[in-house]
């Protein structure tokens, strides 16, 4: 896909990995829509932000409305980058916690996701990022919820790309090992440092995968640091 002029929406702005991949598809000529809680630190003339939670479908919808009046209805590119985690054993799990990770990480991804399809059957075009991680191929102690999230979204990416493949639409699934973001803030058991990946990194695979042949579809894309300890 050419990038430049292209509608971008990106979820999950305000820092890290989505952050990265506002400026990232900024410099590529893209117009972006940031959808998240909080908004990011930047001020270009091809970005808008939109408060948006994409726990509620109203929120969701609000926002994708907003986005078409302001920049047209065809967006080509989603990304679906906002997600949460919590660590926690089993049997002492809080049910909040637990729903809020499912509402996030993976309803999230079903809100957006219908949303920008149909406009996208009809121009026979458009790709949806979606950001899993290492926790949607294994299991991680202590992290068995935020594993169930993501193994969810890894399912749902391989199903949807047979559903929508021969309408022009592609569906990527990436899998980042540890990146030094804020994610790990809430996560005792993990100090982040910089032998973990850094967030223009993922920003750069995802440009890369958006810019490939129409007819060239990566599915599925593992990134992991080279020395994680240095």
């Amino acid at each position: 896909m050419e990038l430049e002029g292209k509608v971008a929406i990106v979820t999950g702005v305000s820092k890290g990995i989505g952050l990265a991949t506002v400026h990232s598809l900024l410099e590529r000529g893209c117009k972006v829509a940031g959808w998240s809680r909080t908004a990011p630190e930047i001020e270009h003339v091809n970005f808008k932000f939109y408060s948006t939670d994409v726990q509620s479908y109203d929120s969701v919808e609000s926002a994708y409305n907003q986005t078409k009046a302001d920049f047209g209805n065809d967006i080509s590119i989603l990304v679906n980058n906002a997600g949460l985690g919590y660590e926690s054993p089993l049997v002492n799990q809080d049910h909040k916690e637990w729903r809020q990770m499912f509402a996030t990480n993976i309803d999230g991804v079903l809100f957006c996701s219908q949303l920008v399809i149909p406009q996208m059957q009809k121009n026979d075009e458009g790709h949806i990022i979606n950001i899993a991680t290492i926790a949607g191929t294994t299991g991680i102690h202590g992290m068995y919820a935020y594993c169930a999230t993501k193994h969810a979204v890894r399912g749902l990416s391989h199903s949807l790309y047979k559903e929508v493949r021969n309408d022009g639409i592609k569906v990527t699934c990436i899998y980042p090992g540890s990146v030094n973001t804020n994610f790990f803030d809430a996560i005792d058991s993990v100090t982040t440092s910089e032998h973990m990946m850094r967030p223009q990194d993922i920003a750069e695979t995802i440009v890369q995968a958006l810019q490939t042949h129409p007819n060239y579809h990566q599915v599925d894309i593992d990134v992991r640091p080279l020395k994680p300890k240095g």
